[in-house]
């Protein structure tokens, strides 16, 4: 392994191959007599330090398997904390949760302290079923093997094996010829794995589904839902979902038109729904990557630019391209050290950069809670909360792509290029979501009928204005580059409810940039026990999709787009 790849970046202060110890160590808090609130709050410190022990260790060896999933020992590794803590985990983590509820002092521990916590952990008591944890074990292993296939996937490019993500990175190429081979070759990669792809879910949609059924649900969507402890419902959802597809898509189908006629084609075809009116990638190496992104931060704060020069001093971001690399891009906490992990497996394109902004932005919402609050429980963590700073942070250094862009017209059209994926988070998440409520109220579906379904709610939403004819087929099978669906399921739909916050946050900043920084970094450190509504508004935003605030966010949109000569 490299020097780069063997560097230490968490601790492991739990053994985790020492599984009687590990257990050991829960029994001891079982055994625990808790006989007034300030034992149960000791308790509660106390399992919380055994709890993050655990978590960084793991995520640790979980970041080690994405950097390497080659390396034969990593693996072993990984797949010992999948196959063997995990649903150790999944027991001890069910019996603390009971003793907790179950306590005679659960009620008289402060409501705004601990008033989450209880939610969650009653949650957590009514889903458990022990039959369930060997189905999640082997949900984890069909997750990890979806992983190692994606990781090993390459395309023969120019008589080149290259990996895929440098593939998905040519669907930006300024020539067109260049984007629509790129689209064929990946096209062709996606059959190559499709049997594999279809086995993989069809097993996880079953396995999901007997998870629900087991916990006295009708659906794993039903599961999910308490699961998530969501603040909104599911009829919230369908409403959200139909709201978008009649605000955003007219106005993204307009446009459509505009990009349509800048690249001077009669048709709009699926290689040209993709960012590609930039002359060239806007950087060639890593290292001008992170030299361009620090600068882009520290312009908008001092702090943020200190925060990623002292994640890169400290090895905590891995973004090149490598083969045998995982797949995707994500922010880790590492909650003993007080630390934020990034892992990309960038190739130079715009979307690199963009997506290495979004994750600074999670980053950045980390360490600031870190240094108010001090690490974050699972409990505390919602998406539609990290996706809002996240977004926030793409939109807050929109005016500053000129470090990469220092071109005018590149600068404009990189600008259009982050305001048009901004117009895209807001219904292509919603049609992952509609696709999942579908998969999993439809648990028998066959592949052909799920291929169907994601070709066609593909159409209602991202792909309305594209001519597709001739890749029906291969659109309907595109789902499988989602690791969402896989790893994550029914996490999409939090990314369209936080860009509506973020682009609130950026009219705001059009207005005052310093105080909607000030509101960014505010809200980035509240205190996470508050309710989803209370956290957007210390960011002054509001956690509101109806369908008002959908139109008004469209019509804003559309105008800053139409505003970049």
């Amino acid at each position: 392994m490299s020097k780069e790849l063997s560097q230490k970046y968490y601790k492991e202060l739990v053994d985790l191959k020492n599984v009687e110890g590990v257990e050991a160590q829960f029994r001891s808090l079982l055994d625990v007599q808790i006989e007034s609130v300030s034992d149960l709050e000791k308790w509660l410190e106390d399992e919380k330090e055994l709890m993050f022990k655990i978590n960084e260790a793991m995520t640790g060896h979980h970041l080690d398997f994405y950097r390497n999933t080659e390396d034969k020992e990593i693996k072993s590794t990984y797949l010992h904390d999948q196959q063997v803590i995990q649903p150790l985990l999944l027991k001890y983590e069910a019996k603390l949760s009971e003793k907790f509820c179950e306590s005679p002092y659960f009620h008289e521990l402060d409501e705004k302290r601990y008033g989450l916590m209880r939610r969650v952990r009653e949650s957590k008591v009514k889903l458990f079923r022990e039959e369930n944890i060997p189905l999640m074990v082997k949900e984890q292993e069909l997750c990890t093997k979806y992983s190692e296939i994606m990781g090993g996937l390459t395309v023969e490019w120019e008589g080149e094996e290259k990996p895929f993500p440098f593939i998905k990175s040519q669907l930006a190429h300024l020539d067109r010829e260049v984007r629509e081979k790129a689209y064929h070759a990946m096209m062709s990669a996606h059959r190559q794995i499709k049997p594999d792809m279809d086995a993989i879910m069809d097993e996880l949609v079953s396995l999901r589904h007997q998870i629900a059924l087991h916990a006295g649900f009708e659906n794993y969507r039903e599961y999910m839902f308490v699961e998530k402890n969501r603040e909104y419902s599911v009829q919230d959802c369908y409403d959200f979902h139909e709201n978008v597809e009649k605000h955003i898509i007219p106005a993204w189908n307009r446009l459509a038109d505009v990009f349509k006629y800048k690249l001077d084609v009669d048709t709009y075809r699926p290689w040209d729904n993709t960012a590609k009116l930039l002359k060239i990638p806007p950087y060639s190496e890593v290292s001008t990557l992170m030299d361009g992104v620090s600068e882009m931060l520290g312009k908008t704060d001092p702090y943020f630019g200190e925060r990623f020069n002292y994640m890169r001093e400290h090895g905590l971001l891995d973004l090149e391209v490598r083969k045998g690399k995982g797949p995707h891009a994500f922010c880790e906490p590492l909650l003993v050290s007080g630390d934020i992990f990034v892992f990309a497996n960038f190739s130079p394109s715009h979307d690199s950069l963009s997506t290495l902004i979004h994750e600074m932005g999670h980053a950045v919402n980390g360490y600031l809670e870190f240094s108010e609050h001090g690490p974050f429980d699972y409990h505390q963590w919602r998406a539609e909360i990290a996706e809002l700073y996240s977004f926030g942070m793409q939109l807050l250094l929109l005016d500053k792509l000129d470090c990469f862009y220092p071109d005018e017209e590149d600068f404009k059209s990189a600008q259009r290029e982050e305001l048009r994926y901004a117009f895209t988070m807001l219904f292509n998440p919603l049609s992952g979501d509609l696709f999942q409520h579908w998969m999993y109220t439809n648990p028998t579906h066959t592949a052909e009928e799920r291929d169907q379904k994601f070709f066609e709610i593909s159409k209602r939403y991202g792909l309305n204005p594209v001519d597709t004819s001739g890749f029906e087929k291969e659109i309907g099978m595109s789902w499988a580059d989602t690791l969402h669906y896989f790893h994550i399921p029914f996490y999409t739909i939090e990314y369209s409810m936080s860009m509506l916050g973020a682009l609130q946050l950026l009219e705001n900043y059009q207005n005052n940039p310093e105080q909607a920084v000030e509101s960014f970094k505010k809200g980035a450190s509240a205190d996470l026990n508050q309710s989803i509504a209370k956290v957007y508004e210390e960011t002054g935003v509001r956690f509101d999709f109806s369908e008002p605030v959908i139109k008004q966010m469209g019509d804003f949109l559309e105008k800053v787009i139409q505003d970049i000569h």
